[in-house]
């Protein structure tokens, strides 16, 4: 099982004279010693280096401490999660499949060996808990591909406890500053490794230039989207908070950008790709659509009064939530493991190197793209005036449910162009919002009465009073009445900020 932990740290530059004296650093009562460690880790990466690009490390280390593999993914800056698996032979696959949306099926060789002669520090407060490692670390880097350059250099690495103040950190920098030490210009050993051994520099997102056409704006945000979604893999499967949830939205947000802007993108090349986005959204959307009905259902639970609870509800519940999730993120997995998914990410890639522009994409975006707005808020009307006039019942939940994605795309569409237009978009962007969030009451309303029906039945064969199922199930029909009551006035502020 790997072991995972947050690691927040600070890089400088360091000469001969080694580490200044952090005793009167605030909260520091001790600075001691815990002498010297040899390490020796060697990097892996793609011969194009992928994962480096993507300011990612995995590595193969023996001695210190914490001798075995580990995988660094960014999370903010100067923040990192650290994942670590026990010493062997082979990278370890729990950790190939959390940079596998980066590798795709390219191989992971050895790009870099780094020997550390590492002189540790621990700054300790007056109960004698640790505040913060810090060490002046030796390095030789040896590139271990494309031309076998070397480099040394002399760092010092302040990294915090566990569960410590990022603001210490701080406070260390300030003496050290004092001292004259000064900041590293990498954020890692390795990226300054690969620079001083001859290696190319990786293009980042910040250096493209800003977006000016209306093909820019469309790809701009087309981009930002697939980059949503290989970062967000990792934390896919690491199972983390929201996780699938954000990555959902963001092949939503694509398939909406292709929808919208075929003026701009040519739709024999993109409509494929949204098919396929499709199918993803539809696969992670079974996980999410469980967990937001759960946590409903129990919310409506816990506000009923107790004599209102009626048999072994909660554990009824709990069991469902937790074999549909189970359910569920087996088949999340084994999506993101198969040669489809690859295949949508490679299909991204290619669409982005190569983009199937039409003659509207080097149009200006205050011409181009109000015709594709007024187009998809023309759909939201023809659906939404629709299921007003439909009758209460299975045909008017279903109506609501197609407005409610088409006022998603919508504001999708709007979010493209926002950049470009500003303030005449972002206000009907939020009315917009506001109209999909209301739809989106409406259409929980709707999955919750199917899985209380479904549950009255587990409940009902097991021989349990189905009382409370069938109480849950009324205030939900309440909910969608009031909903669909409060519809045709947030459809008519919509209609006006989208029209004015």
């Amino acid at each position: 099982m790997a072991d995972t932990k947050r690691e927040i740290e600070r890089k400088y530059t360091s000469d001969d004279s080694g580490l200044p004296d952090l005793r009167s650093v605030a909260g520091v009562a001790s600075v001691l010693d815990q002498g010297v460690a040899d390490l020796d880790a060697t990097y892996y990466d793609t011969a194009d280096e992928r994962l480096a690009a993507s300011s990612i490390t995995l590595r193969r280390r023996t001695g210190g401490s914490d001798a075995g593999w580990h995988l660094k993914l960014p999370v903010a800056d100067g923040e990192r999660d650290e994942i670590r698996e026990p010493l062997s032979d082979h990278v370890p696959s729990t950790l190939g499949a959390l940079v596998r949306s980066r590798v795709r099926d390219a191989e992971l060789t050895p790009v870099m060996r780094l020997r550390s002669t590492r002189d540790v520090r621990h700054l300790v407060d007056a109960r004698g808990n640790l505040l913060a490692e810090v060490s002046v670390d030796v390095v030789r880097a040896e590139r271990l591909s494309a031309g076998g350059g070397r480099a040394e250099w002399t760092e010092i690495e302040v990294e915090l406890a566990d569960g410590g103040d990022p603001a210490f950190l701080d406070e260390v920098e300030k003496q050290l500053r004092k001292a004259g030490v000064r900041p590293a210009g990498f954020p890692s050993k390795l990226a300054r490794a690969l620079s001083e051994t001859g290696g190319k520099r990786q293009p980042r997102g910040d250096d493209r230039a800003e977006p000016v056409t209306a093909g820019d704006h469309v790809l701009a945000y087309v981009r930002a989207q697939r980059d949503a979604m290989v970062e967000l893999d990792p934390a896919v499967r690491r199972d983390l908070e929201d996780s699938v949830h954000r990555m959902r939205v963001a092949t939503r947000r694509m398939r909406s950008a292709f929808r919208a802007y075929r003026t701009v993108l040519d739709r024999t090349v993109t409509d494929p790709v949204r098919a396929e986005l499709k199918w993803l959204a539809g696969e992670l959307g079974e996980s999410r659509d469980h967990e937001v009905l759960a946590e409903r259902i129990s919310g409506a639970v816990g506000e009923l009064p107790p004599d209102l609870v009626v048999g072994p509800v909660r554990d009824r519940m709990r069991a469902w939530a937790q074999a549909k999730r189970g359910q569920a993120r087996r088949r999340i997995i084994d999506v993101l493991n198969g040669q489809r998914y690859l295949a949508l990410l490679t299909s991204l890639d290619a669409l982005l190197a190569d983009p199937p522009l039409r003659a509207a994409a080097a149009g200006k975006p205050s011409k181009v793209f109000p015709k594709a707005l007024d187009k998809a808020n023309d759909v939201v009307a023809g659906l939404v005036e629709k299921a007003l006039d439909t009758p209460p019942g299975r045909d008017r939940d279903v109506a609501l449910h197609e407005a409610r994605k088409k006022a998603k795309r919508a504001r999708y569409a709007a979010e493209v162009a926002a950049p470009a237009l500003g303030k005449p978009v972002s206000k009907p962007m939020k009315s917009m919002k506001d109209l999909q969030k209301l739809l989106g009451e409406h259409q929980d309303s709707v999955m919750s009465r199917a899985a209380l029906k479904e549950l009255a039945g587990q409940a009902h064969e097991a021989g349990e009073n189905s009382f409370t199922y069938g109480l849950l199930h009324a205030r939900e029909e309440q909910r969608a009445a009031g909903t669909e009551e409060a519809l045709p006035q947030a459809w008519a502020v919509a209609r006006r900020k989208a029209s004015g």
